[in-house]
């Protein structure tokens, strides 16, 4: 029997949509609180969750990307991905209360966390060498355009339609997708190479998911009992870990990397903090429509998604300390501008200061992975990737808790819902402020290292 032909650019277009479908419903979800609170008659600490859960499973699925394409076909990954999206999208497109729109937002995470992993899995063993970086760039860019385009796609649909709308206008794509990677991508033989550290799985789980209930559960005993757990697991995970690796930690003895990985997981809080602090400050303080909340978003979100393909072109051509460090200023004064600015109201000038702040993002974020990659030996690379990618995830979850939680707190602690809002709102952005001047302070430090790269 002959071998069936893999399509390397249909196969890189099927897992692309769906990574695409996964990050741009992410950043859809923020502009839509609002509503779902008055919805599902729920909190700001509760309506969190929708996008919390979803990084969370992201966060527990990558950790296991190399271990199930080393032992599951790319065919049959594709297949169980697009499934567990199609139902996890149609589970929310027809949620009829909250508990089941989090259950379809558990099947898009676990979904995503397989597509995104097997995208450039793809392109990195099937797409030749000479065309690799483009490809490698045509993934990031969907990857980064996602982000960008979901505040807007979000917002408009649930002014015009209703939020719902999000998840059906979904459905059509997502069974193109599956169509064109069940025909693009073929079975092929997998020898199994390994057994996975299920233990070191569960603990990793336990850990993740107990961290994250601290944060959101910060006023509450449940808080600090989930605390005990996650800190407890943590400890299992890194003896258990020790044994038969699910993550090579070796990689934080590396101070650079360490730095480094502290400043890209920074920015990653402050993206995700400030996806949920702005759109749900315009709707509920101004009173404007999700739509034009989502458009709000837009140029600087645009902006970023423009320098993330450049930006590397510009380390490449000038070192990494003169991006990485016009960055840190833009980003600096971007989000000092919005600290000043919320409470005004003005507009126009929450957008110029979240473009200033997207202009640093587009210049430091990429590249400050690049430099903590690129500190560590070649053979820690792909350990020092899938640290990056489980923490990007989990730390995006840890910011969307905080910054919910913080905001609440405001909320129900004054009798006026909306100037609790505001006030919180203020509050949720200084914090997060001093996070981005401590990481800049010790990549600046770096700059004055005599380390190559």
């Amino acid at each position: 029997m002959s071998e069936k032909k893999f399509h390397v650019n249909l196969a890189v277009l099927a897992t692309g949509m769906m990574a695409f479908s996964g990050v741009l419903i992410e950043t859809a979800m923020n502009v839509t609180f609002p509503t779902l609170m008055e919805t599902f008659n729920i909190s700001t600490s509760q309506v969190q969750w929708v996008t919390t859960i979803y990084l969370l499973m992201i966060s527990i699925v990558v950790p296991l990307s190399s271990y199930l394409i080393k032992n599951i076909s790319r065919r049959k990954l594709f297949t169980v991905s697009s499934l567990l999206f199609l139902v996890g999208v149609v589970v929310d497109a027809f949620a009829g209360g909250f508990i089941m729109l989090l259950v379809g937002r558990v099947l898009q995470g676990i979904a995503t966390g397989i597509a995104l992993p097997l995208m450039f899995n793809i392109i990195l063993t099937k797409v030749p060498m000479e065309k690799r970086g483009m490809m490698i760039g045509i993934g990031n860019l969907t990857t980064s355009i996602a982000p960008a385009m979901g505040p807007t796609y979000g917002g408009v649909l649930t002014t015009t339609l209703d939020w719902t709308y999000i998840y059906k206008l979904l459905i059509p794509v997502l069974i193109v997708s599956t169509l064109v990677g069940l025909y693009a991508i073929p079975e092929e033989e997998i020898s199994v190479s390994d057994s996975i550290n299920a233990k070191a799985v569960l603990y990793l789980s336990v850990m993740f998911t107990g961290l994250l209930m601290f944060f959101s559960y910060l006023e509450q005993p449940l808080g600090w009992v989930a605390l005990v757990v996650g800190l407890i697991s943590a400890w299992l995970f890194y003896k258990t870990n020790k044994q038969k690796t699910l993550l090579n930690l070796v990689v934080f003895k590396n101070a650079w990397f360490t730095i480094y990985l502290m400043s890209f997981l920074v920015y990653q809080i402050l993206l995700l903090g400030v996806s949920f602090v702005l759109p749900n400050f315009i709707q509920i303080v101004q009173g404007v429509p999700a739509s034009n909340a989502g458009m709000m978003m837009f140029p600087g979100a645009l902006v970023g998604a423009l320098f993330a393909p450049v930006s590397g072109k510009i380390l490449d051509k000038l070192g990494f300390k003169k991006p990485i460090g016009v960055g840190i200023l833009f980003a600096i004064l971007g989000w000092l501008m919005l600290i000043m600015v919320i409470q005004t109201g003005n507009i126009a000038l929450i957008i110029l200061s979240h473009v200033t702040f997207m202009i640093g993002v587009g210049l430091s974020y990429s590249n400050v992975m690049t430099v903590g990659l690129s500190s560590i030996k070649e053979n820690l690379q792909d350990d020092g990737n899938a640290v990056f990618s489980t923490l990007q995830q989990f730390m995006g979850a840890i910011s969307t808790s905080f910054v919910a939680i913080v905001v609440g707190l405001f909320q129900s602690g004054k009798s006026d819902f909306i100037q609790g809002t505001s006030t919180g709102s203020k509050v949720a952005l200084i914090s997060l402020f001093v996070l981005l001047l401590i990481s800049s302070f010790f990549v600046i430090k770096t700059f004055k290292d005599k380390q190559n790269l």
